[in-house]
């Protein structure tokens, strides 16, 4: 995988770029003035992030893993500490699927039926590879998403989630909030 340099990166023309962001020459943006990236990002190969009006917002150590795509007007936030697995999916809008309109972006908006909804997901959130998250969802700090899941409506905090639609199956521990303790000093000191 090849990454773009610093400098590559701050001419793409993203809102914020962090230190220590790592971005493969093989991932598209569309909307990048609306792409916030912090600190310790590392965006994969394939991956697409299409940000709408509301915007995509990254946080500080969060990982992008190879075929995932963001897209939608809705705001789309990834907070500290998340990891979107491969081949996941985030939607903030979505078209209506009931015929009343018509779909998809070759059509006039006036005939179709899209809606939008905000997505945002707290620290420490894992989405398992092949899910799909669609709009309006807030998944809380800690929730763990199972592989192929659909994600449709909120999850709470340190929830183990799976299935389709997902459902909590268990608790998730806690002790990565230990962790994050310890790195955040580690990182403290060496400043």
């Amino acid at each position: 995988m090849t990454m773009l340099s610093r400098e590559a990166i701050e001419r793409l023309g993203f809102a914020a770029v962090g230190d220590n962001v790592q971005i493969s020459s093989k991932a598209s943006f569309y909307g990048i003035s609306r792409i916030a990236l912090a600190n310790d990002v590392r965006i994969d190969d394939f991956c697409v992030l299409s940000a709408g009006v509301g915007g995509i917002s990254v946080g500080h150590h969060v990982h992008i893993a190879v075929y995932s795509s963001l897209i939608g007007a809705g705001q789309i936030t990834l907070s500290d500490f998340c990891n979107i697995s491969s081949r996941v999916s985030i939607y903030s809008s979505s078209d209506d699927f009931s015929g009343a309109t018509m779909t998809n972006p070759t059509v006039p908006s006036k005939y179709t039926g899209v809606t939008h909804a905000n997505v945002f997901l707290g620290k420490h959130v894992i989405v398992g590879c092949g899910s799909v998250i669609l709009p309006g969802v807030t998944l809380e700090d800690g929730v763990a998403v199972g592989a192929l899941s659909l994600i449709n409506r909120n999850c709470e905090a340190f929830g183990i989630y799976a299935g389709n639609p997902a459902r909590r199956i268990k608790e998730r521990q806690r002790r990565l909030l230990t962790l994050e303790h310890q790195l955040m000093a580690s990182k403290a000191q060496q400043a």
